[in-house]
């Protein structure tokens, strides 16, 4: 295995010299540089990550802070999870998963034990007990999501009120008096995450704009619940009903409970749901969506803790940053019959 005595002997600079490049602790002129860069890909060289580590004081690597929830989506979860690792990577970062065993000290553990040199946290609630600890600590952090108290906070997240209205605003378009709104599964409408309560104003919101009549009904995990909420909304329901079920748990009961009271989608109910496009067209009808863009939330992620560990005289020390979803029509919505 090449080492760097072997990558300086072949560059014609010293170990020292070598050992600036990998670091970045020392200018380099870009012609020495480039010979450095050329010497370690030619003999395939793959520096010690300790030895990185203890020259430049820095070990390469972003904690992400992630509650594993009973209950929770972990596809969705996941889903999250790789992207993350993926674009860390293009950028020389590696993922060091920090579940909530510990609870907010485990943040601080991480952070004391030099063992990443910044922090994603996700799931974050709206009284997060993290937050107070992210902010006295000494590496650059990012959120996504966003507390009841961010100011002095960096936070990302899908634009969910935005999302909300978006679905209100295109059924009511279609001509739908009422629209129903299925909730996120208990576990997390516990949690008290705030992206259901934005969420939720943006369907209120845009109601009150069109006109649409709104029905709020509680996410369920079962489909003898979900055919009790679905019945229950369809009793309050003027002309051809709407559901949308912004929660990827809700989806297949959602679909399996109107199939089970003899609606058909796209020719007697109109359904709104959140999931992927592969997923999505996968269906026996394709499902029309509300994407809150998990991916590019996640890449953008990335970008912010990257820029604030390489670029630390530039870094801002608040920002909310929000991504527009994006609403696809497919066949699982339809243009209600005029009614006579």
């Amino acid at each position: 295995m090449p080492t760097s005595k072997d990558v300086a002997r072949l560059a014609g600079v010293s170990q020292s010299t070598v050992s600036y490049v990998m670091s970045g602790r020392r200018p380099i002129s870009e012609k020495t540089r480039k010979r450095v860069e050329d010497a370690m890909a030619q003999l395939a060289f793959q520096p010690n990550a300790g030895a990185r580590a203890l020259a430049s004081r820095r070990s390469q690597v972003i904690g992400l802070a992630i509650p594993f929830v009973p209950d929770l989506h972990r596809g969705s979860m996941m889903g999250f999870i790789s992207v993350i690792a993926a674009s860390a990577r293009q950028s020389d970062y590696d993922i060091l998963l920090v579940t909530d065993d510990e609870g907010p000290q485990g943040l601080e553990r991480v952070v004391g034990q030099q063992l990443v040199d910044g922090l994603i946290i996700m799931q974050v609630e709206g009284d997060d007990a993290r937050v107070p600890v992210i902010r006295n600590l000494p590496v650059p952090s990012v959120l996504i999501g966003i507390p009841e108290k961010h100011e002095g906070l960096k936070c990302i997240d899908a634009d969910f009120e935005l999302a909300g209205q978006m679905c209100v605003e295109e059924l009511a378009k279609l001509g739908h008096e009422t629209v129903t709104l299925v909730n996120w599964q208990d576990a997390v409408v516990r949690r008290r995450v705030n992206y259901v309560k934005r969420f939720h104003h943006g369907v209120d919101k845009a109601g009150a704009a069109t006109g649409a009549k709104i029905i709020h009904v509680p996410g369920r995990a079962t489909i003898a619940g979900m055919e009790k909420a679905v019945a229950n909304a369809l009793e309050q329901t003027k002309g051809v009903p709407a559901f949308i079920a912004p929660e990827a748990a809700n989806q297949d009961l959602l679909v399996e409970a109107l199939n089970n009271l003899g609606l058909v989608l796209g020719k007697d109910v109109s359904v709104v749901v959140n999931c992927s496009d592969s997923l999505a067209e996968r269906q026996r009808i394709p499902l029309t969506t509300i994407d809150f863009e998990p991916d590019q939330v996640s890449r953008r992620v990335v970008q912010m803790i990257v820029h604030d560990l390489t670029e630390p005289t530039s870094r801002s020390h608040e920002a909310l940053e929000l991504i527009r979803p994006v609403f696809k029509h497919r066949k699982s919505t339809i243009r209600p019959r005029p009614q006579r």
